[in-house]
């Protein structure tokens, strides 16, 4: 089969697609990803993707494009000449894939899936229900399955990503924690000043430590590397970045898409959790996991991208002493 998987939003998101991916992979003759601009990065990597189309959605993100803008009618016409028997379409919990399905059908897809909670009408041919709380990673895959896609035998359904570059060139030799203090949304970040002083923190304790981040925080990273950290900020790709989690011994990071990149190489994550969406359904899968913030803060379920409760009381809560600890722990269970 010609298989289509769609999959809109971020880095993260397109992450957490992977074993859906790799379970429409096993039954494709050839499989494409259709994704954003922001999951580009992320789709390139997926082990069982021959190629990708990137289209900026006027229903997803924070700057979604206008109807006209996004051409429409240019992405239908070349849906259709790429003739896709079949389309998966994966979506958040709180997002609706009926726009996604009604474009695929004026391109003459011939059999689409999704996980909706809306009436489809002749929008899909095969209509899921998630359990509920169930992680976007295994609802993913539960809506794969629905459409007849099934893992390979032996495929345990962990997040993958194809081989990562060596990065000791970077991280310089010997064993490392990884402090990424970036995040894609105020609201899931960890005071900057925190940040620092668990990396000193994790220095003095006797761990080399490396601060990551993308090209736009490099003064952050800066600021939180000091005198203690090697600084990497702005001087990864997604794919160096992959390299340098797969060797670390653990990473620092919010929720936010390095966590996932990280459980993607097997690496452990200390997670500096916000609850504005929940963690049953976003924290790092499938790796060892320490989860610090108040899960049951007054921002818990909001999907804010900027803190509703004065003070951010679910992670200022969290101590530099409560994140080295939680590395201490990750460290002796992996030992």
């Amino acid at each position: 089969m010609n298989v289509l998987v769609v999959r809109l939003d971020s880095f993260g998101d397109v992450l957490l697609a992977g074993p859906a991916v790799r379970a429409a992979a096993a039954r494709a003759a050839h499989l494409t990803v259709l994704c954003g601009p922001l999951g580009e990065p992320a789709a390139r990597m997926l082990p069982g993707v021959d190629d990708v189309i990137v289209w900026r959605a006027p229903w997803e993100g924070v700057h979604p494009p206008d109807v006209e803008e996004a051409d429409v009618p240019g992405l239908v016409a070349e849906l259709r000449e790429r003739a896709f028997d079949t389309a998966l379409v994966l979506t958040s919990f709180h997002q609706s894939p009926l726009p996604a399905a009604l474009l695929l059908r004026l391109a003459g897809v011939g059999r689409i899936g999704a996980d909706s909670v809306d009436h489809p009408g002749r929008l899909l041919d095969v209509r899921h229900r998630r359990l509920p709380d169930r992680h976007e990673a295994e609802a993913a895959l539960d809506t794969a399955l629905a459409m007849g896609f099934r893992l390979r035998a032996g495929d345990d359904g962990r997040l993958r990503v194809l081989p990562a570059p060596d990065t000791a060139a970077l991280t310089g030799n010997g064993p490392y924690v990884v402090v990424h203090p970036g995040a894609s949304a105020p609201a899931r970040s960890w005071d900057a000043e925190r940040h620092a002083e668990a990396v000193r923190m994790l220095a003095d304790a006797g761990h080399r430590v490396v601060v990551t981040g993308g090209p736009a925080e490099k003064a952050l990273t800066r600021m939180v590397s000091g005198d203690d950290a090697v600084d990497l900020g702005g001087r990864t790709g997604p794919r160096e970045l992959a390299g340098v989690l797969r060797g670390a011994d653990a990473l620092v990071s919010a929720n936010t898409g390095p966590a996932h990149l990280a459980a993607a190489v097997g690496t452990p994550v200390v997670s500096l959790f916000a609850p504005v969406v929940p963690a049953s359904r976003w924290a790092p899968y499938g790796v060892p996991t320490v989860l610090l913030g108040d899960q049951r803060a007054d921002c818990a379920g909001t999907r804010a991208r900027r803190c509703p409760v004065p003070g951010h009381p679910c992670l200022n809560g969290v101590t530099a002493h409560d994140v080295v600890s939680a590395v201490h722990k990750l460290l002796k269970e992996s030992a």
